[in-house]
């Protein structure tokens, strides 16, 4: 368990400017706040990231920022997004971060829906998508703030505003708007990364929050005042925990990595003791340890091998709760020291203490992957809804390829058909309605129906299987959970992405898209040269795949086997609209974007 710094308050009754200026009497001098400017890294401690929380919250006032009402951004992952989130919370404000690859429909329905008068952008990618609706009738945007002042036009700029804040700040003013706040008020609105239907704008108040990281802490033990990356979208619950109010909890320190393609790069720089990644941030990260091992020489190659075998072991000593042998934990020091942590080292993962995967279920070949260097990803889970986390695996009782047990004061339970039903004080308050009201989303006993299907063992471990709405229900009245067949197939290192479709159909059609990573490497050592070519269209790689398929399909059952399928050239992302920004599939985008190829697999 993490040791939990001075309490401002009752857990109960703690807001999240409250702990701000805990950690700002506490620990004026640890740092809070880095971000890279040039070469370099520039930070502000505890008690600078106060005082400029202060003046931007002068400047928002200024502005005309009202209490309660919801104030957009999109922003990237800067300085400026950080600290305005802080200060629009010591206004009684409501931030609202929005994805920055929603297209203008989906950030005109935000608008509209939140009622927000005001948006904080960061440039000339996002100006043009928010400009038309100020001149909307039906939009009530009335006011841009930019960040970058090249783009800002006519509109208010976020140095300008900073400037007012800073003439016009007034200390009086500024304690007593944070002190109005309550525990039981709005922190934030998350917007739902709308993969079945138009985003739902989730309400999460200071006591909910706060309530769900202390019963994290009590699970995982981080050293004092631990660093975290943040690199994944503030408009996400899990980067909004992890990267504003967990370290707000814990008086930690916050790296900014404003391109989240620098990830890597900012890992091998920092050496974390800690990183959190979606499931397919840990697949492309293992597929890139895998390219650079296969360059190996055979005799380095079999020394990693079997170190990864000893590694393997001594995690399933402790994922049994058992104590390794003497023998096995000497051969795992040695391993560890020898071989593993040198190669770990490259990728700046030398020095993790806690690794931990959310959003959708670790597939089992990644996770046993990083086991073999001694790394066990902690899987959670946990929705929008429910405030991040409901269930993790923790350093001292975990399941692989589970989701691991219950939060303190989390009830989970599984329905006659297989969703997962959750109750307790993390749920969030409710969907906020176009109208300013909230609606419940728990049933008249206080259950929340998640839409996950999932089962519970004899140990209390949850493991999830699917989602309720994408089961595959064929024409023969057979139920299918895709995600179990897409991970089977994605189990061999040349596939990187997989959709499967049979809806009403009498048999299973897959999507296959080659790792971009892997692939080249898998040519190069098996003497594919395709001259710049395509690789999808060399006959090598289409044999590999086709054994690639017939491996899943025999770990199947009939039902669930792969009759056709098609492999593509284009991998799938957030810019190209196939996935969300936390990386999970849009089903129905990808099923309408390849309708054709999809119905031709029925038909040839």
């Amino acid at each position: 368990m993490t040791t939990i710094l001075r309490l401002p308050a009752d857990p109960g009754d703690i807001t999240f400017p409250a702990l701000l200026l805990r950690n700002a009497e506490d620990h004026p001098e640890l740092p809070a706040l880095s971000w890279r400017e040039g070469t370099g890294w520039t930070t502000l401690t505890w008690a600078e990231a106060r005082r400029k929380t202060a003046v931007l919250a002068a400047g928002y006032a200024a502005l005309g920022v009202r209490r309660g009402e919801h104030v957009l951004m999109m922003m990237g992952n800067t300085p400026e997004h950080w600290l305005s989130d802080l200060a629009l919370t010591h206004l009684g404000a409501v931030p609202v971060t929005v994805y920055g690859s929603s297209a203008p429909g989906q950030i005109a329905h935000i608008v509209r829906h939140s009622r927000a008068r005001f948006a904080i952008v960061e440039g000339a990618r996002e100006v043009p998508r928010w400009e038309p609706l100020l001149d909307d009738a039906t939009a009530p945007l009335e006011r841009l703030v930019v960040v970058d002042p090249a783009a800002a036009g006519p509109h208010r700029t976020y140095g300008s505003l900073h400037a007012a804040g800073a003439r016009l700040f007034d200390p009086d003013a500024f304690d007593k708007a944070w002190r109005e706040t309550r525990a039981t008020d709005p922190l934030t609105v998350v917007y739902t990364s709308g993969t079945t239907g138009e985003p739902k704008g989730v309400r999460m108040s200071h006591r909910t929050v706060v309530g769900n990281g202390m019963a994290l802490d009590s699970v995982i033990e981080f050293p004092q005042h631990v660093g975290h990356i943040s690199y994944l979208p503030f408009a996400h619950i899990a980067e909004r925990m992890l990267g504003i109010y967990l370290p707000l909890l814990r008086a930690s320190h916050v790296y900014l990595c404003a391109e989240p393609t620098q990830v890597a790069a900012t890992a091998r720089e920092l050496h974390p003791r800690q990183f959190f990644g979606v499931p397919r941030v840990w697949e492309k990260l293992a597929a890139a340890v895998k390219a650079a091992l296969a360059g190996l020489p055979e005799e380095r190659r079999r020394a990693v091998e079997a170190a990864n075998e000893t590694a393997r072991a001594h995690v399933d000593c402790r994922e049994r709760g058992e104590e390794p042998s003497a023998e096995l934990e000497a051969a795992y020091r040695a391993a560890k020291e020898e071989v593993l942590d040198p190669l770990l080292a490259l990728a700046g993962f030398d020095q993790l203490l806690w690794t931990a995967s959310a959003a959708a279920p670790m597939p089992v070949d990644v996770a046993r992957f990083w086991a073999g260097f001694g790394l066990v990803v902690m899987d959670a889970w946990g929705l929008t809804e429910t405030t991040g986390v409901v269930t993790t695996n923790g350093p001292g009782a975990f399941r692989v390829g589970s989701v691991g047990r219950p939060l303190r004061g989390m009830e989970v339970r599984v329905a006659d058909d297989g969703e997962i039903l959750v109750r307790g004080p993390f749920v969030s308050d409710g969907y906020v309605r176009a109208d300013g009201g909230v609606d419940d989303l728990r049933d008249a006993d206080g259950w929340f129906a998640t839409g996950d299907i999932g089962r519970l063992d004899a140990d209390g471990y949850l493991w999830i299987t699917d989602r309720k709405k994408e089961i595959i229900v064929t024409s023969t009245g057979k139920n299918v959970a895709p995600a179990l067949v897409e991970n089977a197939l994605k189990e061999h290192p040349l596939i990187g992405q997989a959709l499967v479709h049979g809806d009403g159909r009498s048999y299973l059609v897959a999507l296959l898209v080659l790792d971009p990573e892997l692939a080249p490497a898998w040519a190069a050592a098996h003497g594919v040269d395709t001259d710049g070519a395509d690789l999808t269209d060399h006959p090598a790689v289409r044999d590999e795949i086709a054994r690639a398929v017939e491996a899943a399909n025999a770990r199947l059952n009939r039902t669930e086997q792969i009759k056709k399928y098609r492999l593509l050239a284009q991998e799938w992302s957030p810019e190209t609209g196939e996935l969300t920004p936390s990386m999970k599939l849009r089903r129905r985008v990808i099923r309408d974007k390849y309708a054709d190829v999809i119905d031709g697999l029925y038909t040839a």
